[in-house]
């Protein structure tokens, strides 16, 4: 019965899907994937820096081809398959292979385990996210750690680490432990916000995303190659407060938690 639903589903969506609009996100998605393959080529060529700019490019096609598809109402699942496909490619394997070449690379066959980790916990996080998305239309918040987050805080750390080469410290434990944290979060149930819209709404419902994006941007310019990976880092840390947070809140209310669970 699941399965005669779900391919009456995709037999409708097929038919309702207007190639004509959907080509203008569909490009961007392209360049999204274009940009992740460009990125592998140049970390394979030892030009780190610009795959790590590549990485980054790919985030703001992603984000355009969404913020597109939901202005000439194209979101689809056709959409929504295609973006996974390509954010497993520019936020899963190019961002693994740059930190295998950069770094991981001197630790043989434990070193490509440890550099696969985002790209295979990035694919199941993918999948489920595609599974327990119900309206495509609205953009909601996200649960676990979205990979182009995880991808970026990887590719700005290894900005970082190229701008101190000269420092000897080792980043062995700390990087592994990142990385293991990082796969670990995007699989998790913790809530991470979706970036607002630039309007007045959006900006009353989350006016502390908006000061953290205002503030992001001061230690960006300020500390330049540090600021950004310090931004990152916060960004990932802020959502494993947050989280402990509600835990010990709802810990100390166990009737609020209870009232919840029944809303739900």
């Amino acid at each position: 019965m699941l399965q005669r639903e779900r391919q009456y589903f995709m037999r409708k969506t097929i038919k309702n899907f207007n190639l004509s609009k959907a080509i203008i996100p569909n490009s961007f998605t392209a360049l999204n994937i274009f940009s992740g393959f460009v990125s592998i080529v140049f970390a394979s060529r030892g030009e780190y820096t610009l795959a790590v700019y590549l990485i980054f490019a790919a985030a703001v096609f992603d984000m355009i081809d969404g913020l597109i598809a939901r202005l000439v109402n194209t979101t689809s699942p056709f959409g929504v398959e295609l973006d996974s496909l390509s954010d497993i490619v520019s936020f899963g394997a190019a961002p693994s292979f740059l930190i295998y070449q950069v770094y991981f690379f001197q630790f043989d066959y434990l070193g490509i385990i440890i550099s696969a980790l985002p790209m295979i916990f990035g694919a199941f996080r993918l999948a489920r996210f595609n599974i327990l998305l119900e309206d495509y239309d609205i953009k909601p918040d996200f649960n676990g750690l979205p990979i182009p987050a995880s991808a970026l805080t990887i590719s700005s750390f290894v900005l970082f680490y190229l701008h101190n080469l000269q420092h000897e410290f080792s980043y062995t434990l700390p990087l592994t432990g990142l990385m293991i944290i990082l796969s670990f979060l995007m699989v998790s149930n913790i809530k991470y916000d979706s970036f607002p819209k630039l309007n007045s709404k959006a900006i009353k419902e989350k006016p502390f995303m908006v000061i953290f994006m205002a503030i992001s941007l001061i230690v960006v310019i300020i500390a330049h190659q540090l600021g950004l990976f310090i931004v990152f880092i916060s960004l990932v840390l802020f959502g494993i407060l947050r989280s402990m947070v509600n835990t010990f809140i709802n810990k100390n209310n166990p009737e609020e938690t209870e009232l919840n669970s029944k809303e739900a």
